[in-house]
C-alpha cells in the first residue's frame, strides 16, 4: 500500500523555518502535484518524505508505517531528481540495474525488472548505449527507469522535466501520465510549472511560504481558487482582477466597480453575502465579446495588443484604468485599435475579499 500521511511536520535549517505544522494526506495510487514558486517548501517537503531531510517535529507515514526516522532505502520509495545523475561509463542497462545489484537482488529478478522498465519507457533499443549517446529526454527516461526497477509503492519526482526543452517536456509528461495509469502507484510530483500540474495531477497542492494554500482537483484549483494567490498563480494569462465592492441592491447583490455594476444573481456565494470591498476575478476565456444582458455587464475598451497563438488569440485592453486580457478564437477578427465590448459571466467568475484575499 502506498498511502502517504504527513502529520504536523516542521522542517527548518537553523533559525529559518521552511514550514511549521504542515499536514497532507495522499491516498494509495493517487497522483499529487506539489506546486508553487521557488522557495515555497515543495522540494523540502518531498525530501522529508523521502528521508533525505530530518524533520524537527511531526510524523511521516508511508503504507501504514511510521517512517519518520527510517532510512530512505527502507521507506519503499523510488525517487527521480531534476538532474539525471547517470553513471557516464555504464550502459543504460547497467545504469538501470546497478542499484539492484548493489542490494544483492537475484540476477533473474534484476533482468526481469530491467526488461519491464525498458519496455514501459521505450528504452529497449537503447540498453547498450552510454549516457553520452542519448538525448536529454532519453536520459531522463533512464533516470525514471532507475526508480521504476525498485518496484516501489511510492514514486517521488523532483522537477524531473525542468532541464528539458518544451517539446521533450510535452512528450515526457505524456509518458509519466501513461506510467501512472499503468502502475497505479502513488506518485508525488514537485514542479513550478502549472501546465505539468494541471495535466498530470489527480489533486494539486498549491504552496506558498511553507503553507498549503489549497489542495483540490485541477478543475477546482482552476475554476474555484481558494484565494487570490492561487487564482493568480494558476492560469496563463493570469486571472483578471477587478477592484470594487459587493453591495446590496433591493433584493439582490451587485459588484460595483469604476465602470458600473455587475449583477451577482448567479454567483455561487460560499456563505451569506455581505457588503465589503472585494475583487472580481475573471479568467481571460470567460470574458466574452458581445452585448450585455441583465446578468452580464457590457463595457467598452480599445484593443491595445493582439497576440496570435494559433488556435487562440490573446487580446489586451483596458478596464477601469487597468489592463484586462481576453482569450478569443484564433480566427477572431479582432484587430489592434478596435473598439470592443466585454461581458463577464459571473457564474464562472470568482469573488475575493479585498483585505484577506479569501474566496467569497
Amino acid at each position: 500500500m502506498g498511502a502517504v500521511s504527513v502529520r504536523n511536520v516542521a522542517v527548518g535549517f537553523g533559525d529559518v523555518a521552511v514550514f511549521n505544522d504542515l499536514s497532507i494526506e495522499i491516498a494509495d495510487g493517487e497522483f499529487v502535484v506539489l506546486l508553487g514558486p521557488s522557495g515555497c517548501g515543495k522540494s523540502t517537503l518531498l525530501n522529508a518524505i523521502a528521508g533525505l531531510l530530518d524533520v524537527n517535529r511531526g510524523q511521516i507515514w508511508i503504507g501504514g508505517k511510521n517512517v519518520t526516522w527510517s532510512e530512505p532505502k527502507d521507506r519503499g520509495i523510488g525517487m527521480v531528481f531534476q538532474s539525471y545523475s547517470l553513471y557516464p561509463r555504464m550502459s543504460v542497462r547497467d545504469n538501470l540495474s546497478f542499484g539492484l545489484k548493489i542490494a544483492g537482488a537475484p540476477r533473474a529478478d534484476v533482468e526481469t525488472r530491467v526488461a519491464r522498465a525498458a519496455k514501459m519507457l521505450q528504452l529497449e533499443a537503447l540498453l547498450s548505449r552510454k549516457p553520452s549517446e542519448l538525448s536529454g529526454g532519453q536520459r531522463q527516461r533512464v533516470a525514471i527507469g532507475r526508480a521504476l526497477v525498485r518496484d516501489a509503492d511510492v514514486f517521488l519526482f523532483d522537477e524531473p522535466l525542468s532541464n528539458l526543452d518544451a517539446q521533450l517536456r510535452n512528450e515526457l509528461r505524456v509518458e509519466i501520465k501513461k506510467l501512472h495509469l499503468e502502475l497505479s502507484s502513488t506518485m508525488i510530483y514537485v514542479t513550478h510549472d502549472q501546465v505539468e500540474a494541471l495535466t498530470l495531477a489527480d489533486r494539486i497542492a498549491v504552496m506558498k511560504a511553507g503553507i498549503i494554500q489549497q489542495i483540490a482537483t485541477p478543475h477546482d484549483i482552476y475554476n474555484k481558487p481558494a484565494n487570490t494567490f492561487v487564482a493568480g498563480f494558476i492560469g496563463s494569462p493570469r486571472m483578471n482582477m477587478i477592484e470594487g465592492r459587493v453591495a446590496k441592491r433591493g433584493d439582490g447583490w451587485t459588484f460595483d466597480h469604476a465602470e458600473g455594476s455587475v449583477a451577482l444573481g448567479r454567483y455561487p456565494f460560499a456563505g451569506a453575502p455581505a457588503e465589503r470591498a472585494a475583487l472580481l476575478g475573471v479568467r481571460p476565456e470567460h470574458v466574452d465579446l458581445g452585448q450585455s444582458s441583465p446578468e452580464r455587464h457590457g463595457a467598452t475598451g480599445t484593443v491595445a495588443i493582439v497576440e496570435p497563438m494559433g488556435a487562440e488569440t490573446i487580446v489586451w485592453s483596458q478596464f477601469a484604468g487597468k489592463p484586462i486580457t481576453l482569450r478569443v478564437d484564433g480566427d477572431s477578427a479582432v484587430r489592434l485599435g478596435d473598439d470592443i465590448a466585454f461581458n463577464f459571466d459571473v457564474a464562472r467568475a470568482s469573488l475575493f475579499d479585498a483585505s484577506t484575499g479569501a474566496r467569497l
